[in-house]
């Protein structure tokens, strides 16, 4: 084995910092999930060889990369977003939209921007929200190079295809986030397995309504979607691709309480053989720096973190799905979300 040196360090992609402890977390309802049953996400610097950036995915079914995008492209956009939405409000009297403070003031409930049938009442807001996925700053961030160019690297693709309907959406603190549901419910349309990349647009911790994801659950997602198609054999085609029938939840996920969901699987993970033997089951969390990207399989289980940031930061990120160009895509996926598309 080599000396470690200055001048001969370990490898930064070999390096593994305990972080800080963890935070109480819960999701949109129920209780606090038990200290046991949460754990740290495993990072992955940039500069890891795309071999074991590989390995690791196949492994825990995600890899967070870090430093995919330069920090200050990411708080640009995070300022451009909130200078947009500004004239509705949600921003604390004099901080700046780079930061995103939420106004105290505030109903979190009136502000929220999850989405779907979560929307605010507020016809303004809504369309804030609708039009801030068009605007060409927002579409330029999409392209970025960095990002574009490490998919394509990672994949072993000539070229992606990212689908138009992206998730551009706030959080704001002890406002509603996001369920708990595996991606495949909501891109069913093709039979092709796509690429998820989550974007934290600026700093996210786990209490600030970072992503936490399930670990080793993809096996659990394949079981369940497998569960659902074979209950919706005698449906409609447009029916047994629906994310919201009537095998479904309301809103398609397949729970809004992150503490009871796992005491329910846990007791399953073993006993029907979808977690990995001799692997214990965990909520796993990460604390998030702008730039940062996580990547992961249509199946992991995940949802978003209660935000309940003590300082007020409001969560903004957004959802992307990335397919082999050439290969078959969802197409009710590729125009821009609007409210009540049924998607």
């Amino acid at each position: 084995m080599a000396t470690l040196t200055q001048s001969n360090p370990v490898p930064a992609h070999e390096l593994h910092i305990e972080p800080n402890e963890l935070p109480k977390l819960r999701s949109n309802y129920g209780k606090y999930i038990e200290s046991d049953s949460v754990g740290w996400m495993r990072s992955t610097p940039i500069d890891t060889p795309m071999e074991e950036i590989r390995r690791r995915f196949e492994e825990d079914g995600y890899v967070w990369m870090k430093g995919v995008i330069p920090r200050e492209d990411v708080l640009d956009m995070r300022e451009h977003y909130f200078s947009h939405i500004a004239h509705t409000g949600i921003l604390a009297p004099g901080t700046s939209p780079r930061d995103g403070i939420f106004n105290p003031t505030n109903d979190p409930i009136a502000h929220s921007g999850v989405g779907g049938t979560d929307l605010p009442d507020d016809v303004a807001k809504v369309a804030a929200l609708t039009s801030a996925h068009t605007t060409p700053i927002y579409l330029a961030f999409l392209e970025h190079p960095h990002l574009r160019g490490f998919i394509c690297d990672f994949m072993g693709w000539k070229k992606d295809v990212m689908v138009q309907r992206t998730m551009l959406r706030h959080n704001v603190p002890n406002g509603l986030s996001t369920g708990i549901h595996y991606d495949r419910i909501f891109l069913r349309a093709s039979p092709i397995d796509f690429l998820t990349a989550w974007v934290p647009i600026g700093d996210c911790s786990p209490a600030g309504g970072g992503l936490m994801y399930l670990s080793h659950s993809g096996a659990l997602g394949r079981a369940m979607e497998a569960s659902f198609m074979e209950r919706a054999a005698g449906f409609s085609d447009a029916d047994r691709i629906n994310a919201f029938n009537m095998n479904m939840a309301k809103d398609g996920q397949l729970s809004h309480d992150a503490a009871a969901l796992y005491e329910e699987l846990s007791n399953e993970w073993d006993e029907k053989g979808v977690g990995p033997k001799g692997r214990e089951m965990k909520w796993m969390v990460g604390d998030f720096k702008a730039g940062d990207v996580v990547f992961h399989n249509p199946y992991l289980v995940h949802g978003a973190c209660k935000n309940e940031d003590a300082r007020g930061v409001i969560r903004l990120s957004t959802d992307l799905r990335f397919y082999e160009e050439g290969t078959q895509v969802d197409e009710r996926w590729m125009r821009f979300w609007e409210p009540n598309d049924g998607l």
